[in-house]
Protein backbone atom coordinates (compact mmCIF):
# COMPACT_ATOMS: atom_id res chain seq x y z
CA UNK A 1 0.00 0.00 0.00
CA UNK A 2 1.44 3.44 -0.98
CA UNK A 3 1.92 6.00 1.99
CA UNK A 4 1.10 9.16 1.80
CA UNK A 5 3.23 11.98 1.61
CA UNK A 6 3.81 12.61 5.41
CA UNK A 7 4.35 8.98 6.08
CA UNK A 8 6.56 8.82 3.69
CA UNK A 9 8.63 12.07 4.57
CA UNK A 10 8.62 10.99 8.42
CA UNK A 11 9.63 7.00 7.09
CA UNK A 12 12.55 9.08 5.38
CA UNK A 13 13.84 10.82 8.40
CA UNK A 14 13.36 8.77 11.52
CA UNK A 15 16.53 7.88 13.24
CA UNK A 16 18.67 9.89 10.34
CA UNK A 17 20.94 12.52 12.85
CA UNK A 18 23.03 15.01 11.59
CA UNK A 19 26.87 14.50 10.73
CA UNK A 20 29.97 14.46 12.67
CA UNK A 21 31.27 17.30 13.88
CA UNK A 22 34.44 18.96 12.21
CA UNK A 23 36.60 22.29 13.08
CA UNK A 24 37.09 24.89 10.76
CA UNK A 25 38.01 27.99 10.49
CA UNK A 26 35.40 31.01 11.46
CA UNK A 27 36.00 32.59 7.65
CA UNK A 28 35.04 28.94 6.37
CA UNK A 29 32.14 28.71 8.48
CA UNK A 30 29.50 30.82 6.72
CA UNK A 31 26.72 28.63 5.61
CA UNK A 32 27.67 25.70 7.98
CA UNK A 33 25.87 24.42 10.53
CA UNK A 34 27.08 25.10 14.11
CA UNK A 35 27.07 21.62 16.54
CA UNK A 36 27.37 23.10 20.03
CA UNK A 37 26.33 26.30 21.86
CA UNK A 38 29.17 29.04 21.82
CA UNK A 39 29.44 30.85 25.06
CA UNK A 40 30.57 34.49 25.72
CA UNK A 41 33.96 34.49 27.35
CA UNK A 42 33.94 37.83 27.90
CA UNK A 43 31.70 41.06 28.25
CA UNK A 44 30.09 42.58 25.04
CA UNK A 45 30.28 45.74 24.77
CA UNK A 46 33.37 45.05 27.57
CA UNK A 47 33.13 48.62 28.87
CA UNK A 48 30.29 51.28 29.24
CA UNK A 49 30.38 53.36 25.79
CA UNK A 50 28.97 56.07 24.09
CA UNK A 51 26.79 55.08 21.68
CA UNK A 52 26.60 58.54 19.38
CA UNK A 53 29.78 61.08 18.35
CA UNK A 54 28.45 64.19 20.87
CA UNK A 55 29.57 65.34 24.33
CA UNK A 56 29.53 63.78 27.59
CA UNK A 57 27.73 65.20 30.72
CA UNK A 58 26.11 64.91 33.65
CA UNK A 59 22.28 65.28 32.79
CA UNK A 60 21.99 67.64 36.12
CA UNK A 61 24.81 69.74 35.23
CA UNK A 62 22.28 70.42 31.79
CA UNK A 63 19.13 70.75 33.88
CA UNK A 64 20.68 72.95 36.27
CA UNK A 65 18.88 75.67 35.01
CA UNK A 66 15.39 74.38 35.83
CA UNK A 67 13.74 71.15 34.53
CA UNK A 68 11.16 72.66 32.20
CA UNK A 69 13.70 75.16 30.71
CA UNK A 70 14.34 75.33 26.78
CA UNK A 71 17.27 77.89 27.38
CA UNK A 72 20.46 76.77 25.85
CA UNK A 73 23.60 75.97 28.63
CA UNK A 74 27.05 76.25 27.81
CA UNK A 75 29.67 73.98 29.63
CA UNK A 76 33.46 74.38 29.35
CA UNK A 77 34.74 71.40 27.71
CA UNK A 78 37.71 69.58 29.61
CA UNK A 79 39.25 67.13 27.14
CA UNK A 80 38.31 64.41 24.17
CA UNK A 81 38.07 60.89 24.49
CA UNK A 82 38.41 59.04 21.27
CA UNK A 83 37.17 55.31 20.45
CA UNK A 84 39.67 53.03 21.40
CA UNK A 85 41.24 55.15 24.14
CA UNK A 86 42.57 53.69 27.51
CA UNK A 87 43.27 56.42 29.65
CA UNK A 88 39.75 57.84 30.29
CA UNK A 89 39.61 61.09 32.61
CA UNK A 90 36.96 61.33 35.05
CA UNK A 91 33.92 64.05 34.13
CA UNK A 92 34.61 67.31 36.69
CA UNK A 93 31.03 68.89 37.81
CA UNK A 94 30.09 71.57 35.50
CA UNK A 95 31.47 70.42 32.60
CA UNK A 96 31.70 68.47 29.26
CA UNK A 97 34.06 65.75 27.07
CA UNK A 98 34.16 65.49 23.85
CA UNK A 99 32.96 62.06 22.85
CA UNK A 100 33.35 59.63 19.72
CA UNK A 101 30.97 56.57 19.20
CA UNK A 102 32.48 53.88 21.02
CA UNK A 103 34.67 55.75 23.29
CA UNK A 104 34.52 54.38 26.73
CA UNK A 105 32.08 56.26 29.03
CA UNK A 106 34.18 59.02 31.30
CA UNK A 107 33.18 58.11 35.54
CA UNK A 108 30.81 60.75 36.36
CA UNK A 109 28.93 61.10 33.34
CA UNK A 110 25.13 59.60 32.29
CA UNK A 111 24.53 61.16 29.16
CA UNK A 112 25.83 61.43 25.74
CA UNK A 113 24.39 64.61 23.93
CA UNK A 114 24.44 64.40 20.18
CA UNK A 115 26.80 66.66 17.96
CA UNK A 116 23.84 68.08 16.14
CA UNK A 117 22.18 69.27 19.30
CA UNK A 118 25.04 71.17 20.20
CA UNK A 119 27.39 74.03 18.48
CA UNK A 120 30.01 71.33 18.45
CA UNK A 121 32.40 73.65 20.30
CA UNK A 122 35.98 72.65 20.80
CA UNK A 123 36.90 74.85 24.08
CA UNK A 124 33.81 75.18 25.40
CA UNK A 125 29.61 73.33 23.96
CA UNK A 126 26.14 75.08 23.63
CA UNK A 127 23.92 72.65 24.74
CA UNK A 128 20.85 73.54 22.69
CA UNK A 129 18.18 70.32 23.16
CA UNK A 130 17.71 68.32 26.06
CA UNK A 131 16.10 64.77 24.24
CA UNK A 132 19.57 62.68 25.11
CA UNK A 133 19.67 63.06 28.78
CA UNK A 134 20.38 59.70 29.91
CA UNK A 135 20.78 58.56 26.62
CA UNK A 136 23.12 56.99 24.47
CA UNK A 137 25.11 55.07 26.24
CA UNK A 138 25.85 51.70 25.77
CA UNK A 139 26.55 49.84 29.35
CA UNK A 140 28.80 47.31 29.84
CA UNK A 141 27.29 43.82 29.17
CA UNK A 142 24.67 44.85 27.72
CA UNK A 143 25.19 42.57 24.42
CA UNK A 144 26.44 39.68 26.04
CA UNK A 145 27.89 38.39 29.72
CA UNK A 146 30.42 36.12 30.61
CA UNK A 147 28.81 32.48 29.61
CA UNK A 148 25.94 33.54 27.95
CA UNK A 149 24.85 31.62 25.00
CA UNK A 150 26.60 33.49 21.84
CA UNK A 151 24.72 31.19 19.35
CA UNK A 152 23.01 28.88 19.66
CA UNK A 153 23.69 24.75 18.31
CA UNK A 154 22.13 24.06 15.13
CA UNK A 155 22.09 27.44 13.63
CA UNK A 156 22.65 28.14 10.25
CA UNK A 157 25.77 30.40 10.36
CA UNK A 158 25.35 33.58 9.10
CA UNK A 159 27.30 36.94 8.65
CA UNK A 160 26.12 38.12 11.61
CA UNK A 161 26.90 35.29 13.45
CA UNK A 162 30.33 35.31 12.42
CA UNK A 163 30.67 38.86 13.19
CA UNK A 164 29.14 37.56 17.11
CA UNK A 165 31.78 34.68 17.31
CA UNK A 166 34.59 36.45 16.65
CA UNK A 167 33.75 38.75 19.17
CA UNK A 168 33.68 36.24 21.62
CA UNK A 169 36.97 34.83 20.58
CA UNK A 170 36.03 31.97 18.22
CA UNK A 171 38.77 31.64 15.61
CA UNK A 172 37.28 28.46 15.02
CA UNK A 173 33.90 26.72 15.13
CA UNK A 174 32.84 23.34 15.53
CA UNK A 175 30.37 22.39 12.48
CA UNK A 176 28.71 19.59 11.26
CA UNK A 177 29.92 17.91 8.11
CA UNK A 178 28.96 19.01 4.64
CA UNK A 179 27.15 15.54 3.66
CA UNK A 180 28.60 13.74 0.49
CA UNK A 181 25.69 13.18 -1.63
CA UNK A 182 26.59 10.21 -4.09
CA UNK A 183 23.99 10.88 -7.39
CA UNK A 184 23.62 8.13 -9.82
CA UNK A 185 21.24 8.00 -12.95
CA UNK A 186 20.10 4.97 -15.03
CA UNK A 187 18.79 4.43 -18.41
CA UNK A 188 20.24 2.87 -21.77
CA UNK A 189 18.61 5.87 -22.94
CA UNK A 190 20.68 8.42 -21.72
CA UNK A 191 23.94 10.37 -22.70
CA UNK A 192 26.19 13.33 -20.71
CA UNK A 193 25.49 16.98 -22.48
CA UNK A 194 29.19 16.25 -24.43
CA UNK A 195 27.47 13.29 -26.58
CA UNK A 196 24.73 15.85 -27.44
CA UNK A 197 25.70 14.64 -31.20
CA UNK A 198 23.65 11.40 -30.18
CA UNK A 199 20.82 13.21 -29.23
CA UNK A 200 21.05 15.07 -33.17
CA UNK A 201 20.87 11.77 -34.13
CA UNK A 202 17.47 10.79 -32.39
CA UNK A 203 19.51 8.18 -30.92
CA UNK A 204 19.67 9.11 -27.15
CA UNK A 205 18.45 11.58 -25.07
CA UNK A 206 20.32 14.31 -22.20
CA UNK A 207 20.52 12.89 -18.74
CA UNK A 208 19.47 16.22 -17.39
CA UNK A 209 18.69 14.86 -13.83
CA UNK A 210 22.35 14.22 -13.49
CA UNK A 211 22.29 18.21 -13.85
CA UNK A 212 19.47 19.26 -11.70
CA UNK A 213 19.73 16.68 -8.75
CA UNK A 214 23.81 17.87 -8.92
CA UNK A 215 22.54 21.12 -8.75
CA UNK A 216 19.87 20.47 -6.21
CA UNK A 217 22.19 19.02 -4.17
CA UNK A 218 24.23 22.38 -4.07
CA UNK A 219 21.18 24.54 -3.33
CA UNK A 220 20.61 22.29 -0.44
CA UNK A 221 24.21 22.34 1.30
CA UNK A 222 25.64 18.92 0.08
CA UNK A 223 28.49 18.12 -1.81
CA UNK A 224 27.91 16.55 -4.98
CA UNK A 225 29.42 12.98 -6.33
CA UNK A 226 28.80 12.25 -9.63
CA UNK A 227 28.55 8.62 -10.45
CA UNK A 228 27.45 8.89 -14.15
CA UNK A 229 25.15 6.89 -16.00
CA UNK A 230 24.42 3.37 -15.72
CA UNK A 231 22.88 1.12 -17.72
CA UNK A 232 19.71 -0.87 -17.39
CA UNK A 233 21.67 -3.27 -16.37
CA UNK A 234 22.09 -5.89 -12.75
CA UNK A 235 25.80 -6.07 -13.08
CA UNK A 236 26.49 -2.43 -14.23
CA UNK A 237 24.28 -0.80 -11.88
CA UNK A 238 25.45 -2.95 -8.82
CA UNK A 239 29.26 -2.25 -10.15
CA UNK A 240 28.38 1.58 -10.22
CA UNK A 241 26.47 2.03 -6.94
CA UNK A 242 29.65 0.20 -5.27
CA UNK A 243 31.24 3.82 -6.09
CA UNK A 244 29.26 5.00 -3.64
CA UNK A 245 30.79 3.45 -0.48
CA UNK A 246 31.66 5.77 1.84
CA UNK A 247 29.51 9.08 1.05
CA UNK A 248 26.82 10.37 3.64
CA UNK A 249 23.94 9.53 1.04
CA UNK A 250 22.83 8.11 -2.18
CA UNK A 251 20.19 9.04 -4.53
CA UNK A 252 19.34 7.18 -8.15
CA UNK A 253 17.13 8.09 -10.60
CA UNK A 254 15.04 5.86 -13.02
CA UNK A 255 14.90 2.00 -12.46
CA UNK A 256 12.57 2.74 -9.72
CA UNK A 257 9.38 1.78 -11.23
CA UNK A 258 7.33 -1.91 -12.53
CA UNK A 259 9.04 -1.57 -15.90
CA UNK A 260 11.14 -5.05 -17.38
CA UNK A 261 14.09 -3.22 -16.91
CA UNK A 262 13.77 -1.35 -13.60
CA UNK A 263 16.29 -2.70 -11.44
CA UNK A 264 17.59 -0.60 -8.97
CA UNK A 265 15.73 -2.12 -5.82
CA UNK A 266 16.52 -5.50 -6.50
CA UNK A 267 19.77 -4.54 -7.55
CA UNK A 268 19.86 -2.04 -3.85
CA UNK A 269 18.75 -5.24 -2.06
CA UNK A 270 21.01 -8.21 -2.99
CA UNK A 271 23.63 -5.40 -1.82
CA UNK A 272 22.49 -6.11 1.35
CA UNK A 273 20.37 -3.04 1.15
CA UNK A 274 17.37 -1.82 3.33
CA UNK A 275 14.34 -1.39 1.48
CA UNK A 276 11.83 0.84 3.76
CA UNK A 277 9.41 2.44 1.42
CA UNK A 278 8.09 1.90 -1.76
CA UNK A 279 5.82 4.22 -3.49
CA UNK A 280 3.95 7.24 -1.85
CA UNK A 281 0.27 8.33 -2.99
CA UNK A 282 1.61 11.33 -4.90
CA UNK A 283 1.61 12.78 -8.60
CA UNK A 284 4.22 13.59 -9.37
CA UNK A 285 6.75 10.90 -8.16
CA UNK A 286 4.71 8.13 -7.16
CA UNK A 287 7.18 5.51 -7.45
CA UNK A 288 9.85 6.31 -4.94
CA UNK A 289 11.79 3.99 -2.89
CA UNK A 290 14.29 4.26 0.32
CA UNK A 291 16.21 2.40 2.43
CA UNK A 292 19.46 2.07 4.05
CA UNK A 293 22.87 0.59 2.43
CA UNK A 294 24.96 -0.31 5.04
CA UNK A 295 24.46 3.23 7.26
CA UNK A 296 24.08 5.13 3.80
CA UNK A 297 20.60 6.26 3.23
CA UNK A 298 19.07 5.98 -0.38
CA UNK A 299 16.44 7.29 -2.29
CA UNK A 300 15.19 6.00 -5.59
CA UNK A 301 13.99 9.13 -7.56
CA UNK A 302 11.51 8.67 -10.49
CA UNK A 303 13.61 9.13 -14.12
CA UNK A 304 11.15 11.67 -15.39
CA UNK A 305 12.60 14.88 -14.93
CA UNK A 306 9.30 16.78 -13.17
CA UNK A 307 8.99 13.69 -10.83
CA UNK A 308 12.67 13.21 -10.29
CA UNK A 309 12.58 17.42 -9.07
CA UNK A 310 9.69 17.33 -7.25
CA UNK A 311 10.29 14.11 -5.24
CA UNK A 312 13.65 15.83 -4.24
CA UNK A 313 12.13 18.70 -3.44
CA UNK A 314 9.76 16.70 -0.83
CA UNK A 315 12.39 13.97 0.35
CA UNK A 316 16.03 14.42 -0.26
CA UNK A 317 16.07 18.42 0.36
CA UNK A 318 15.16 17.28 3.55
CA UNK A 319 17.29 15.25 4.51
CA UNK A 320 20.18 16.81 3.47
CA UNK A 321 19.41 19.39 5.39
CA UNK A 322 18.89 17.14 8.54
CA UNK A 323 22.30 15.63 8.09
CA UNK A 324 24.05 19.11 7.88
CA UNK A 325 22.66 19.24 11.42
CA UNK A 326 19.77 22.22 10.58
CA UNK A 327 16.92 22.64 12.25
CA UNK A 328 14.61 24.14 9.43
CA UNK A 329 14.27 21.70 6.71
CA UNK A 330 11.49 22.13 5.32
CA UNK A 331 10.21 24.93 2.73
CA UNK A 332 7.99 27.41 3.41
CA UNK A 333 4.19 27.20 2.83
CA UNK A 334 1.90 29.51 1.97
CA UNK A 335 -1.92 30.49 1.51
CA UNK A 336 -2.58 30.95 -2.04
CA UNK A 337 -5.89 31.75 -4.22
CA UNK A 338 -6.55 29.79 -7.07
CA UNK A 339 -6.58 31.77 -10.55
CA UNK A 340 -7.89 29.11 -12.24
CA UNK A 341 -9.79 25.65 -11.64
CA UNK A 342 -7.86 22.79 -11.10
CA UNK A 343 -8.72 19.51 -11.32
CA UNK A 344 -6.98 15.76 -9.74
CA UNK A 345 -7.15 12.46 -9.89
CA UNK A 346 -8.54 10.89 -7.06
CA UNK A 347 -6.87 9.69 -3.60
CA UNK A 348 -3.25 11.16 -4.68
CA UNK A 349 -1.76 14.53 -3.51
CA UNK A 350 -1.19 16.55 -6.44
CA UNK A 351 2.14 18.75 -6.60
CA UNK A 352 1.24 21.19 -9.47
CA UNK A 353 3.49 23.32 -11.10
CA UNK A 354 2.83 26.79 -10.24
CA UNK A 355 3.62 30.68 -10.05
CA UNK A 356 2.69 32.60 -6.88
CA UNK A 357 2.25 35.75 -6.92
CA UNK A 358 1.86 38.58 -4.27
CA UNK A 359 -1.39 41.44 -4.68
CA UNK A 360 -2.80 43.75 -2.28
CA UNK A 361 -5.08 40.64 -1.02
CA UNK A 362 -2.46 38.41 -0.75
CA UNK A 363 -1.11 35.44 -2.93
CA UNK A 364 -2.71 34.22 -5.93
CA UNK A 365 -1.41 30.91 -8.07
CA UNK A 366 -1.93 29.94 -11.41
CA UNK A 367 -0.54 26.72 -12.87
CA UNK A 368 3.17 27.19 -14.64
CA UNK A 369 1.69 25.36 -17.93
CA UNK A 370 0.53 21.61 -18.69
CA UNK A 371 1.85 19.17 -15.85
CA UNK A 372 2.78 16.45 -18.19
CA UNK A 373 6.28 14.91 -15.78
CA UNK A 374 8.20 15.04 -19.03
CA UNK A 375 8.21 18.67 -19.12
CA UNK A 376 10.67 20.20 -17.46
CA UNK A 377 10.24 23.68 -18.73
CA UNK A 378 7.50 24.68 -16.78
CA UNK A 379 9.70 23.82 -13.71
CA UNK A 380 11.90 26.56 -14.87
CA UNK A 381 8.52 28.90 -14.99
CA UNK A 382 7.40 27.32 -11.53
CA UNK A 383 8.44 29.56 -8.63
CA UNK A 384 6.19 27.10 -6.27
CA UNK A 385 4.29 23.75 -5.90
CA UNK A 386 0.61 24.08 -5.18
CA UNK A 387 -0.18 21.43 -3.55
CA UNK A 388 -3.74 19.89 -3.55
CA UNK A 389 -4.97 17.73 -1.67
CA UNK A 390 -6.28 14.01 -2.26
CA UNK A 391 -9.63 14.84 -1.58
CA UNK A 392 -9.94 17.84 -3.83
CA UNK A 393 -11.06 16.24 -7.18
CA UNK A 394 -11.81 19.52 -8.50
CA UNK A 395 -10.43 22.73 -7.25
CA UNK A 396 -12.60 26.22 -8.15
CA UNK A 397 -11.06 29.18 -9.29
CA UNK A 398 -11.12 31.50 -6.17
CA UNK A 399 -10.65 28.80 -3.55
CA UNK A 400 -7.51 28.42 -0.98
CA UNK A 401 -4.80 25.74 -0.53
CA UNK A 402 -1.35 26.07 0.14
CA UNK A 403 2.30 26.16 -1.96
CA UNK A 404 5.51 25.55 -1.19
CA UNK A 405 7.69 27.89 -2.34
CA UNK A 406 10.80 26.20 -4.98
CA UNK A 407 13.44 29.05 -3.63
CA UNK A 408 13.32 30.68 -0.24
CA UNK A 409 13.70 34.00 -1.76
CA UNK A 410 10.72 34.19 -3.18
CA UNK A 411 9.42 34.14 0.00
CA UNK A 412 10.66 37.36 0.87
CA UNK A 413 8.52 40.50 1.62
CA UNK A 414 9.16 42.81 -1.50
CA UNK A 415 10.73 46.37 0.23
CA UNK A 416 7.92 48.39 -1.74
CA UNK A 417 5.86 46.50 -0.06
CA UNK A 418 6.62 47.25 3.28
Amino acid sequence: MALSVREASEAILSGVAPLAVETVPLCAALGRVLAEDVHSTVMLPPWDNASMDGYAVRASDVTATGADSDAPVRLPVAGTIAAGATHVPALGRRSALRIMTGAPMPAGADSVVRVEDTDAGVETVEIRRRRDLGANVRPRGQDLAVGDVAVPARTKLRAAHLGVLASVGSATVGVHRVPRVAILTTGDELVAVEDFEQVRRGERIVSSNSYTLAAAVIEAGGEPLDLGIARDDPAALRGAIERARGADMLITSGGVSVGAFDFTKDVLQSMGGELRLWRVAMRPGAPIGFGMLDAMPWLGLPGNPVSSMVTFELFARPLIKLLRGEQRIFRQPVAVTTLEEVRIAAGLTHFQRAIVERTPEGFTARLAGAQGSGLLTSMVRANALLVVPPTREVVAAGETLSALWLDDADSATDMLAL
